[in-house]
């Protein structure tokens, strides 16, 4: 499964680059996560509760952050595994000045198996689809906060 986006944060690079990999900021926008810890060199364990459909169930996930490029590019590789089946993805990440704000371009691809991939094959697509636009909707709100508003 193919999964790209681009996505306008009214924020510099800096300000979203941080939000992408922090993990409070993270765990925050993640929908359904429930621990996000940074385990160093740009890898995160986190537990995961997530819906497909009538299958629901928590996973253990683990993010690398590869091929740093601070306020520019990375790609992300993961997998999170659970008593439902299994997603396994990758994607690459990319920041662009816009003027004030900063476009977020994410091209990525994923796999599934086990019941979760069986039964909600074809919600699977439209699901992952929403909750990237959800974190990024989230995401935006995190990047943009002021001392004040936290």
């Amino acid at each position: 499964m193919k999964l790209n986006g681009n996505y306008e944060i009214n924020a510099p690079p800096e300000a979203v680059w941080r939000a992408l990999t922090e993990p409070d900021s993270l765990r925050g926008c993640i929908p359904g996560c429930q621990r996000m810890e940074d385990v160093g060199g740009g890898n995160y364990e986190a537990s995961i509760s997530a819906a497909l459909g009538p299958i629901r169930g928590s996973f253990n996930a683990k993010v690398a952050i590869l091929d740093w490029n601070p306020y520019e590019s990375y790609r992300m590789a993961v997998s999170a595994n659970g008593p439902t089946g299994f997603v396994n993805g990758e994607a690459l990440v990319t920041l662009t000045p816009n003027g004030p704000a900063t476009t977020v371009r994410v091209e990525g691809n994923g796999q599934a198996g086990g019941l979760l991939a069986r039964v909600g094959q074809r919600m699977m697509e439209n699901v992952s689809r929403n909750m990237m636009d959800n974190f990024f909707n989230c995401l935006a709100k995190s990047a943009t906060a002021t001392p004040a508003d936290c």
